[in-house]
């Protein structure tokens, strides 16, 4: 939630709202763990990110309107390619990219993550050094893996029977030794939402390692001359925050990765395992700092490779959301707001927003909880439990599900979300023919539009009619 210190226990509103969230001691202060670096409250209660007062940026851009802090993304790349010092880091192009994005990502070190044409599309446009991008997904085209095998990426990691034989037929038609990477299913189960739960059995990605068909796959790959077989990739799920899960993967991929080494013959010179760390959506979470992450999975993978007899490969990890998602808000103007009464006397307020799922599906699709703040004043009333809503014709069209705002939340107020770097405007649409918002970078007390409105223009522009 948005407050800083709590009240415990919650009042009127116990049964009514979930059991992490306490009613705020102060409605106006941040927490921070939830917010970019450089975001602050001042006296007047006014939010800043990047330098700037939110309603004086909002001003010139209009709502909905995602803000996006430079510093903050960069300070958290860094910390990954510090804290994991010796391994190759991954920014995950699909949690959020744009041109300037893939920039700050090659600036900074990393290596970048792309799943479709479009990402791949925009990763060359910003001057990404094709051999440091990987290039992922289920169902690449022979057209999309001709495209990347012909830029000269760094690596492709094949999901399936189908595509090695397409990547291996592209790469040879191109005359080229395309290096890619097994994806492999570990069996183990992320404690996160099932949709984004990677490594259990019973899902699209990757070769089962229990079933034989990731060792298989191995083969396959070693057989055509037109293939390079770097590495195994494991990836475990998203929104995660410890590394017991890793523990038992890199096991189980290790021991594959041996077996590969004893029986074909090829030493595999990388591991890739994947990442998706989480971060603080409410303050029911706890994320982890990136060196201790890196200490506690390098100690996994060495302790793993000495009872094997292995060397150590070279390792990879992909954050994930990690990077971009606590670097950007998500402001939004108040239009209604009213009362429902709950059971046992307690009432909700509903805030209705210029926005909603189709700027972040997230709640809809996996009952993902935010926090928010009020951005434009300060206020001296009691907080009440609100829902802040979107203005789609959907009963599932919610923005934060439960949350303390202050009493006199009004239409013309401005509300803040954070956390909303990843999926949000990767995953927006235009349902309800509603524009995709703006990302507006902010550093030092200087915005800039790096992905601009969408317009009616750009709405009609595929409506042949």
């Amino acid at each position: 939630m948005a407050a800083g210190m709590h009240r415990v226990p919650p009042g009127d509103y116990a049964g009514t709202s979930p059991h992490w969230l306490r009613e705020p001691v102060d409605v106006d202060a941040l927490v921070p763990v939830l917010w970019s670096s450089t975001a602050r409250k001042d006296d007047d209660g006014v939010l800043h990110v990047g330098g700037l007062a939110i309603p004086d940026l909002v001003a010139d851009v209009n709502t909905p309107a995602y803000v996006l802090d430079e510093d903050d993304f960069r300070s958290r790349a860094r910390a990954f390619r510090d804290g994991f010092a010796g391994y190759d880091v991954y920014y995950a192009g699909k949690a959020f990219l744009c041109t300037a994005v893939a920039r700050w990502v090659a600036e900074e070190g990393l290596c970048l993550d792309v799943c479709s044409d479009g990402e791949l599309t925009v990763a060359l446009r910003a001057g990404t050094d094709p051999a440091r991008i990987g290039y992922h997904g289920n169902n690449k085209t022979a057209m999309e893996l001709r495209r990347a095998v012909d830029a000269g990426v760094g690596r492709i990691i094949v999901d399936s029977f189908h595509e090695i034989e397409r990547v291996a037929d592209v790469a040879r038609q191109l005359g080229v030794r395309q290096s890619v990477m097994v994806r492999v299913t570990a069996g183990v189960e992320a404690h996160t939402h099932e949709f984004i739960a990677t490594a259990h059995e019973d899902q699209k990605f990757g070769f089962s390692i229990s079933s034989g068909d990731a060792f298989e796959a191995a083969s396959r790959v070693v057989a055509h001359d037109s293939l390079e077989l770097r590495g195994l990739h494991s990836h475990i799920g998203s929104q995660i925050f410890d590394t017991s899960g890793w523990e038992v993967a890199a096991r189980r991929v290790l021991a594959l990765h041996a077996r590969i080494g004893a029986e074909l013959g090829t030493v595999l010179p990388e591991l890739d395992l994947g990442g998706g760390f989480g971060i603080a959506y409410t303050t029911q979470d706890d994320p982890a700092d990136p060196a201790l992450l890196a200490e506690q999975i390098t100690k996994i993978v060495t302790g793993e490779c000495a009872a094997l007899g292995l060397d150590v490969p070279h390792l990879s990890i992909e954050p994930g959301r990690a990077i971009v998602g606590p670097a950007m808000c998500t402001v939004y103007t108040v239009g209604t707001v009213k009362q429902v009464a709950l059971d046992g006397g307690a009432t909700r307020t509903y805030v209705s927003v210029d926005g909603g799922m189709s700027d972040n599906i997230r709640p809809a699709l996996y009952d993902a909880d935010y926090s928010c703040t009020l951005a434009s004043r300060a206020s001296s009333t009691e907080p009440v439990l609100a829902r802040v809503v979107g203005k789609h014709c959907e009963s599932g069209d919610i923005v934060v599900k439960d949350e303390f705002l202050p009493g006199d939340i009004a239409p013309g107020d401005l509300v803040a979300v954070p956390g909303t770097g990843a999926y949000g405007r990767s995953m927006a649409s235009n349902y309800n023919h509603a524009l995709r918002p703006p990302v507006v970078a902010v550093k030092d007390g200087a915005a800039r539009v790096v992905v601009r409105r969408e317009t009616v223009d750009d709405l009609l522009a595929t409506d042949i009619g």
